[in-house]
């Protein structure tokens, strides 16, 4: 789901509501906020695809300073869109909030000088539930931006393949 929220300005410059919960609960965003992270990273940079098991763990992303090119990609077993991805570009410009439920992967790469990314998630990070798929996996097949020359960490670059991890994978698709 994207979000956009609404912009109140004027030449002093502006104000808006990044996170109301009554608000995204009308919307359907149910989750509970319990984190909020922040993130800097370089154009190119490409961070993903990360998800958690147990509980999972939905995001409320947006990008604060520059540009992103953001993607999340589903791994219900069961979906009808099971290993599609969406992507959408946030920026400092547009305002737009990126929503991705549990039961999705999440990545991004920066398009811009560099970016700020503030992402608000509904379950505490922790090292032993987190996961990833390869943000390069031809079976998802994202389209990232040409001409960046796309930079990961050595976790995410090499993180396994989706086929290799899926029947791991704790989603289940419910109508």
């Amino acid at each position: 789901m994207l979000i956009e929220p609404i912009l109140l300005g004027d030449e002093r410059g502006f104000f808006c509501e990044t996170y109301r919960r009554n608000i995204f609960e009308e919307l359907g965003i149910s989750e509970e906020m319990v984190q909020d992270n922040h993130s800097r990273s370089r154009r190119g940079v490409v961070r993903g695809l990360h998800f958690q098991v147990g509980p999972g763990a939905a995001k409320l992303v947006r990008c604060a300073t520059g540009a992103i090119f953001d993607v999340v990609v589903d791994l219900r077993r069961g979906s009808p869109t099971f290993a599609h991805w969406e992507g959408f570009v946030l920026s400092a410009e547009n305002m737009l909030i990126a929503y991705c439920p549990i039961g999705f992967a999440h990545g991004f790469c920066t398009l811009s000088e560099y970016a700020d990314v503030i992402y608000k998630q509904s379950n505490y990070y922790s090292d032993e539930i987190e996961r990833g798929i390869k943000y390069d996996d031809p079976d998802v097949g994202i389209a990232w931006p040409d001409g960046l020359g796309l930079t990961a960490s050595k976790r995410d670059s090499s993180a396994p393949l989706l086929r290799d991890v899926v029947d791991e994978l704790p989603f289940v698709y419910r109508r």
